[in-house]
């Protein structure tokens, strides 16, 4: 099992923060005077904010990059300050399986889309950082999923080939880009319900209970 690594995405993953995500998007909507569309979150669910933001902000494509940069930095600082207000918890299971991999000395990543501030606020906020060898970020990549670049970057972080990662993913477009990445995937089903989640490899409704070996027996990677 020393090849293998677990790569996990973010929100909906390790933490449920989608409303805290959905009301900042409200906020910085209201700040600028506009209706929240009703499925303007599920539409942009997993995307990075260079991606949301030309097409529902009236920006031009490849157009003022700061002013786009800023906004998007904005709608952070409204959510960790919401985070701070509420508090939040690790999704079930995710400790436990983040404990069992380091005890075999399995290399666990981060790939997200989420920008490092945040990632670093809520590691501190529920003690995960020494569970993580490697992070790889928003602010670490310039393709957003279903680009496959963050999970290839988050391989190369915790030094395995792609081949031999383990994604976990709850968005349409996170599974996808794990796909593209030549990774195995396990939908969570924390965001989309979990009969919508074919494109993975197996699905589940969380982690809780999820371990080392049943997650490779299930996918049958041969210890």
């Amino acid at each position: 099992m020393q090849h293998l690594g677990f790569i996990f995405d973010w929100d909906g993953v390790v933490i449920d923060s989608h409303a805290q995500h959905e009301e900042s998007w409200g906020l910085l909507f209201e700040e600028l005077g506009r209706d929240m569309p009703d499925d303007f979150f599920k539409r942009t669910f997993g995307m990075r904010n260079q991606q949301i933001i030309p097409e529902w902000f009236g920006f031009a494509v490849g157009s003022d990059e700061e002013a786009i940069t800023r906004l998007g930095n904005h709608k952070e600082e409204l959510y960790r300050d919401i985070l701070r207000r509420d508090g939040l918890e690790a999704l079930p299971g995710v400790r436990d399986l983040l404990e069992e991999l380091q005890s075999l000395g399995i290399p666990a990543a981060v790939g997200s889309s989420t920008p490092r501030d945040n990632i670093d606020l809520i590691m501190e906020m529920l003690g995960l950082t020494e569970l993580f060898t490697g992070v790889v970020t928003g602010d670490d990549v310039t393709m957003g999923k279903p680009d496959p670049q963050v999970f290839l970057k988050a391989a190369e972080s915790i030094q395995r080939e792609p081949k031999h990662c383990i994604v976990f993913e709850d968005a349409y477009v996170g599974i996808e880009a794990g796909k593209r990445a030549g990774m195995k995937v396990v939908g969570v089903a924390t965001t989309h319900p979990r009969h919508t989640l074919t494109d993975a490899d197996i699905a589940l409704p969380n982690l809780d209970g999820a371990t080392v070996g049943s997650l490779l027996g299930a996918l049958g990677i041969q210890r």
